[in-house]
């Protein structure tokens, strides 16, 4: 999401729960964004010190940091919301606050999923587009090759068990 709002000239802003320096941070700074931490300060405080912010993706799967990125989004703002919550968490929000906000800022909240094959002809534009102008930092984003697919379960180890993959992929034909 990082590098297509880079790639579409939008100012980036990438708040996560990991303190930098890690690799993530590093990749989002080689694109020309700003990371920082929730762990140092709140997205309130974030949105206090970079926004107000016209577009907020949210990739956590975690309903509380959902809610409360509702709570900061600017006036005609869209919240996307593009990873699935689990279990069934109550989170206690500003409901009166948030609906307020969202009627009278006219702000959109929308869930997404890139299923269709104009999404993967977009993404595959996306690709060549970074490589050219952010050259070797795609090799840095794919951390992880499987190589064939009868290695299925070593992926299904890697996408649950290693905390340092960032994109797992698999190579069909054995080059990359």
């Amino acid at each position: 999401m990082a590098m297509a709002a880079r790639l579409r000239g939008l100012e980036l802003t990438v708040a996560s729960l990991p303190k930098p320096p890690y690799r993530n941070s590093e990749l989002v700074e080689q694109l020309g964004g700003i990371y920082l931490s929730t762990q140092d300060r709140s997205l309130r405080e974030i949105s206090e010190e970079r926004g107000p912010f016209d577009l907020i993706m949210d990739a956590t799967g975690f309903s509380p940091v959902i809610w409360e990125a509702a709570e900061v989004l600017g006036k005609n703002g869209v919240l996307v919301l593009s990873s699935i919550t689990g279990g069934d968490r109550k989170a206690e929000i500003n409901s009166d606050k948030i609906n307020q906000s969202f009627v009278l800022g006219n702000k959109v909240m929308v869930g997404t999923v890139n299923a269709s094959p104009a999404d993967f002809r977009s993404g595959v534009d996306d690709l060549i587009k970074a490589q050219a102008l952010f050259p070797g930092w795609l090799d840095q984003l794919l951390t992880t090759p499987i190589r064939g697919l009868e290695n299925y379960e070593e992926m299904i180890r890697a996408l649950t068990e290693d905390t340092s993959a960032i994109k797992v992929f698999v190579e069909v034909n054995g080059s990359r």
